[in-house]
């Protein structure tokens, strides 16, 4: 009796505190890991950082894995492994290739180069593809604010990055220069969106713990394989350091378990349109995260492209505001119409 009370209570947690638990860790995500790195650097064995941004990712994979396969062992067999079609192998090993090894790469790398900040602003390109992606292939309604919301918060990112003042690692582009930091953490943050989509329209009926197993193991080792052909086995000396490892599993659990479970959970039961405004949410959690932890004060470029994307973020939450409340005036007229028929007998024609 006492664990059916329980799992009724854990029911009843709105889908939305799942998603902004989840916003609020990856906001802060890219600053812990600057913040790590930093903490290796002062630990350096022999000329190598034990925390390089590579270990972070393989290392953190790794010890979120073994937490994964502990807290969802009795989903992990066969029977369920078969029930899965084929269109939702390919569709998570899809997702698993881009989100859990090119996206973060991308992103890892675009923090070498980069303010913590500028990442942060710039993966912000990731809701409003979303929101045009779910128009497009999932059919999803959005109205004319939600839209220009979007649009809003698309020029608030495209301002961040072509404001901000950059000096060595750049591309020319016509009048414009480019960061290679901030190319790279916008290509991420479109893969990103590309997988977010594939999740939400293929991957609804995947039990949570075969998705997460699978998603975290096979997007370690892709990125594991692809850095020994870019980089060497040199590039993983230190992998095993005892130092490594109590911070990774701190972190993997953190990040990667908890993040990632509740993101998946609010995801499921929760319309596109809705993921996309609260995730719109992670710039402001990570230049918080950002400033408490690094000490990272914010540039004048950042604070334009900030302020369009909160302006975005308001418009979109107008327009979602505007849906639920005819929606519900909408189901107000039914249970009407039908009260009245129901009295009458009518049925119409």
């Amino acid at each position: 009796m006492a664990n059916s009370k329980k799992l009724s209570s854990c029911r009843k947690i709105p889908p939305q505190i799942y998603l902004w638990v989840a916003i609020s860790i990856f906001g802060a995500s890219s600053a812990v890991t600057r913040k790590l790195t930093e903490i290796g650097a002062q630990h350096f064995i022999g000329t190598h950082n034990p925390i390089s941004l590579c270990n972070v990712l393989f290392v953190g994979n790794l010890c979120a894995l073994f937490v994964l396969v502990i807290i969802y062992r009795r989903q992990l067999n066969l029977f369920n492994l078969k029930r899965l079609s084929r269109m939702e192998w390919f569709s998570l090993i899809s997702v698993a290739i881009m989100a859990g090894a090119i996206a973060p790469g991308l992103i890892f790398q675009a923090l070498a180069l980069t303010g913590v900040n500028n990442v942060v602003l710039v993966g912000r390109l990731e809701p409003p593809l979303v929101l045009a992606l779910s128009v497009w292939l999932l059919r999803e309604r959005v109205n004319l604010w939600e839209i220009i919301g979007a649009i809003v918060a698309f020029i608030g990112v495209m301002l961040t990055i072509f404001l901000e003042p950059t000096e060595l690692t750049t591309i020319p582009i016509r009048m414009s220069e480019i960061g290679i930091g901030e190319l790279l953490a916008a290509t991420g943050a479109i893969i990103l969106a590309i997988s977010t989509i594939i999740a939400k329209k293929s991957l609804s009926n995947v039990p949570l713990g075969i998705y997460n197993v699978v998603r975290t193991a096979l997007g370690t080792a892709i990125f594991f394989l692809t850095a020994l052909v870019l980089y060497g086995s040199d590039h993983f000396t230190d992998v095993l350091s005892p130092f490594l490892w109590q911070w990774m599993l701190a972190y993997g659990v953190l990040i990667v378990v908890i993040g990632q479970s509740f993101w998946l959970k609010g995801l499921r039961y929760l319309p596109v349109s809705t993921v996309s405004l609260v995730s719109s949410f992670t710039p402001i959690a990570g230049i918080f995260s950002a400033y408490l932890i690094l000490g990272e004060v914010p540039t004048q470029a950042q604070y334009i492209g900030g302020s369009a994307i909160l302006i975005g973020i308001f418009l979109s939450q107008v327009g979602i505001q505007h849906q639920v409340a005819y929606s519900r005036n909408r189901l107000t007229c039914v249970q009407t119409d039908q009260g009245i028929k129901n009295k009458t007998g009518f049925r119409g024609i």
